[in-house]
């Protein structure tokens, strides 16, 4: 298995999306706060994608 380093767009998205996360489990967001749970799991798995997949 080959890896490579994700491209700095979907580095980016991926922290964004983990640190929503993070905070909608400190601060009550009623749209997002169930879901942080997810939303960090969401995040690092676009993060293993992008080391996984050349280009991505």
């Amino acid at each position: 298995m080959n890896l490579s380093a994700p491209k700095q767009l979907t580095f980016w998205i991926a922290v964004i999306v983990a640190a929503i996360g993070v905070i909608a489990s400190l601060v009550s967001i009623p749209v997002l706060s169930g879901f942080a749970f997810w939303l960090v799991v969401i995040g690092f798995l676009i993060l293993a994608a992008g080391n996984l997949m050349e280009g991505l």
